[in-house]
């Protein structure tokens, strides 16, 4: 019977010590400041762009774009912009953080903004810092240049193209 009570402790510690690999990790709250941002706001769309980076979430990631979105940065080697979309974009952003240790995103200025409730033009500074291993670390900084959209001014910004002008590529 004690040999019984001994394995159902260690299963039950066994147990307490795992976590569900399928469930995002607890995240620590600043105050009652939620961290996710509300997207109905342009601040809010930043504010859940790092959280997805940061967190190598991609499901909040996917939330920011819109089902037209074109991603588009210049190939400075052939002379060419190049461009993609939504569901490429994904898997790319999906391998970056699954195979970065650590992302670290931070926005800069607002170095110009156009529009009005339901489509903006925002161009803004960044730094991305992408931690392969401790040995591989890459530092990228540029300017996005986000065409968002949404429907009323009620709802949610979607990103409909973003334009990269980094060193990254």
């Amino acid at each position: 019977m004690k040999a019984y009570a001994a394995i159902l402790a260690l299963l039950g510690a066994g147990m307490a010590a795992c976590t569900n690999p399928f469930a995002p990790a607890e995240v620590s709250r600043q105050g009652d400041a939620p961290i996710l941002g509300d997207q109905t706001t342009i601040e809010g769309v930043f504010q859940n762009f790092r959280f997805a980076y940061v967190f190598r979430d991609t499901l909040t990631y996917g939330r920011l774009l819109d089902r037209s979105f074109a991603f588009v940065y210049r190939n400075y080697d052939e002379g060419v912009d190049v461009t993609w979309g939504r569901d490429e974009d994904m898997l790319a952003t999906a391998g970056l953080f699954s195979a970065a240790q650590q992302l670290d995103l931070v926005w800069n200025d607002i170095i110009a903004a156009d529009g009005d409730t339901v489509v903006q033009t925002i161009a803004r500074g960044f730094t991305l810092t992408i931690t392969l291993s401790p040995t591989d670390v890459i530092r990228a900084n540029g300017r996005v240049n986000l065409r968002l959209e949404r429907p009323n001014r009620t709802a949610p910004w979607r990103i409909v193209r973003w334009r990269d002008e980094s060193n990254f590529f």
